[in-house]
């Protein structure tokens, strides 16, 4: 029997929802080809993030959020896949190939996760008191667990307050790197462009008060009496190796897990500081404890209203032969 193979169609329903994924500063990091058969998602080394991204942490977790909107819109469109992390190993741009799988119909939660494939963008405004529900916060450690990650969602004001600590640390490590901050204004977008961060999509200047650190991408004013939650849900996601095919994974997890939030009703933004700075992705990997391995990602979850959307490219722009 001949093998199945994808075609120009799935490349593009791949594509189409691939580019839908959340990326470090919108950087869109991924491309997407044809090859023997299967869809590949690839690392584009023209947006390598450099100084924001020395090791690759970041594109491997872009690309990976990638593949699993990819999987998922292919399943949602009668042609499930099989996916293959870094199946090449000469070539490590090739981030995971996907192959036509046995055919079967999507799940209803399946179907609802790629509904939500549109609808999902980082909230970085202030969440309301509400509190999220025992069974939401199920939904969401099942979501990591299911893609072979871990979600350690944060209980009590020590944990929050410790937490908080490091992310402030590498928030001031990072805002004191000269280069690190020219790096990062490259990608503020005050015109219509096909990717970067929007100054409407930004977070409002951060004040004295706030308990977590907010990205610099513009310089909006917060409207009075808008302080951020004081209390917000905080999740850690990890893996438990921190190999190239590790962080992939992670990424995703971590849509899984977006998506899921986003299929709840609730809002989320992601905190890269405490990953992005050695020392304190080590010290908050101590502060979990010996039971985690490697934490990947730092999420604030909540009730709120949904995220500014940020641009995309065209899908086509992100094919390549």
């Amino acid at each position: 029997m001949t093998p199945r193979s994808y075609g120009p169609a799935e490349l593009h329903i791949a594509a189409a929802a691939g580019i839908r994924a959340p990326s470090l500063h919108n950087s869109q990091p991924w491309r997407f080809r044809l090859h023997d058969g299967a869809i590949e998602v690839m690392a584009d080394p023209r947006d390598h993030l450099a100084l924001a991204d020395r090791i690759g942490w970041a594109v491997r977790i872009a690309c990976g959020a990638a593949v699993f909107n990819a999987r998922l819109a292919l399943l949602a469109h009668g042609s499930p896949a099989e996916v293959r992390l870094r199946p090449d190993p000469a070539d490590p741009t090739v981030m995971a190939g996907l192959r036509p799988g046995p055919p079967r119909p999507a799940t209803y939660p399946e179907s609802d996760l790629f509904a939500a494939i549109g609808r999902r963008r980082s909230s970085r405004e202030p969440f309301w008191p509400d509190p999220v529900p025992a069974d939401v916060r199920a939904r969401l450690v099942d979501a990591a667990r299911a893609e072979g990650a871990w979600l350690e969602l944060l209980v009590g004001m020590t944990a929050l307050t410790g937490f908080a600590e490091i992310a402030r640390s590498a928030d001031r490590v990072l805002r004191r790197d000269p280069a690190y901050q020219e790096r990062l204004s490259e990608w503020i977008r005050t015109e219509a462009s096909g990717d970067g961060v929007p100054v409407a999509a930004a977070a409002r200047v951060g004040e004295p008060q706030d308990l977590l650190p907010q990205r610099a991408y513009g310089d909006r004013p917060r409207a009075p009496g808008r302080d951020f939650e004081p209390e917000p849900l905080i999740a850690i996601l990890g893996s438990t190796g921190d190999t190239a095919a590790d962080q992939i994974n992670a990424g995703l997890a971590l849509q899984r897990v977006l998506l899921t939030v986003t299929d709840a009703g609730l809002a989320a933004s992601m905190i890269s500081q405490p990953i992005e700075v050695t020392g304190a992705r080590e010290q908050l990997s101590r502060s979990l404890g010996s039971r985690f391995g490697t934490p990947q990602m730092a999420l604030r979850i909540g009730y709120g209203q949904p995220g500014s959307p940020t641009p995309r490219r065209d899908p086509a722009q992100t094919v390549i032969s």
